[in-house]
């Protein structure tokens, strides 16, 4: 049984032989198209000032050299300048060049090809978060024109991606605070549910799946984002919500969860012992020998000041008891 057979077996909940994972050899790669945009790379302007801008226009800045930094300035200071503003053209299918040539020379594992976000992900950062949570409530209407654009994007490059050879798109689409969705569930449900579930059908239709990772406590909108169409959600915090509390989503439907031992609570006790049980908890409580989990490895250790043999228990803990064998 192969990578792309585990995972595909884990999200359809078939009894893959062996939890899936992304550490070590994972089973899983990314893989991002390549068209023109306003990308830069990172600068540091002076000692502890790196500046870069995005693929939208967006100004970012951060403080050290590996964080994933913030947004300075959006590319619409006005609402207004989405009339003029030219979003980068996602729909030429030789920017997708280089997912064929993953896909290729790795058969045997599951390729996703990797998206900024959806609608609020790609809106919120044009306009700043704060200024744009504004603007979901004065503005409605032309807040819901800028999604409408975004959205036309993020079609082209499903559909590319799919015709490109990819198993799925990855999205990333941070919804919460440490506490709470930082938007009303309501507005949540009538504002963006139905782009969730648009672009998800055009992802069936193209028979290619949908991953969204998320930050923060979203619990309140996981069953519309199940019913959506999204198969799997990628939570570097599982300990947030609880291993039970997922569990109880996975009893409405086949979704699929992608984490790593939890990055700022268990795996920040530095205790063995408590990091080893912990994985145990994940795999009896969310994969279960069925499917329905995989296993995470979280990359950036050095931004949360992480020793690295503290992912190595938690992997060998993974493929240990991980296994049908050992079930």
């Amino acid at each position: 049984m192969d990578s792309k057979e585990i995972v595909r077996r884990t999200l359809d909940y078939e009894g893959p032989e062996r939890v899936a994972h992304t550490f070590g050899e994972p089973d899983m790669i990314g893989v991002e198209c390549t068209p023109k945009t306003h990308a830069t790379e990172w600068k540091e302007l002076e000692p502890g000032h790196w500046e870069r801008v995005d693929e939208w226009g967006n100004v970012w800045q951060r403080l050290d050299r590996t964080s994933k930094g913030e947004v300075k300035k959006g590319v619409l200071e006005s609402l207004s300048d989405i009339d003029t503003y030219e979003f980068p053209d996602y729909s030429d299918p030789k920017d997708y060049k280089c997912v064929k040539e993953a896909v290729s020379q790795n058969p045997h594992k599951w390729v996703m090809g990797l998206m900024p976000g959806f609608a609020f992900n790609i809106a919120r950062k044009l306009r700043k978060l704060d200024q744009y949570l504004m603007d979901l409530i004065t503005h409605p209407e032309t807040v819901s024109r800028i999604h409408d654009r975004v959205d036309k994007v993020l079609a082209d490059m499903i559909v590319n991606y799919a015709a490109a050879g990819a198993d799925s798109v990855f999205f990333l689409e941070d919804w919460g605070t440490q506490h709470n969705l930082m938007i009303n569930p309501k507005l949540w449900y009538k504002e963006f549910f139905p782009r969730y579930q648009k672009l998800c059908n055009i992802a069936r239709e193209n028979n290619i799946r949908v991953f969204m990772h998320s930050c923060g406590h979203i619990a309140p909108i996981i069953p519309g984002v199940m019913k959506a169409g999204v198969q799997l959600l990628q939570f570097d915090q599982p300990d947030l919500y609880g291993i039970d509390n997922l569990a109880e989503f996975q009893k409405q439907g086949k979704i699929t969860f992608w984490c790593p031992v939890d990055i700022q609570k268990t795996l920040q006790t530095n205790d063995e012992q408590t990091i080893r049980e912990k994985v145990r908890e994940m795999l009896d409580k969310l994969w279960k020998g069925r499917g329905g989990y995989i296993a995470g490895f979280y990359e950036d250790e050095e931004s949360i000041g992480l020793d690295p043999q503290v992912q190595q228990w938690a992997s060998e803990e993974f493929e240990k008891y991980g296994t049908i064998k050992n079930r």
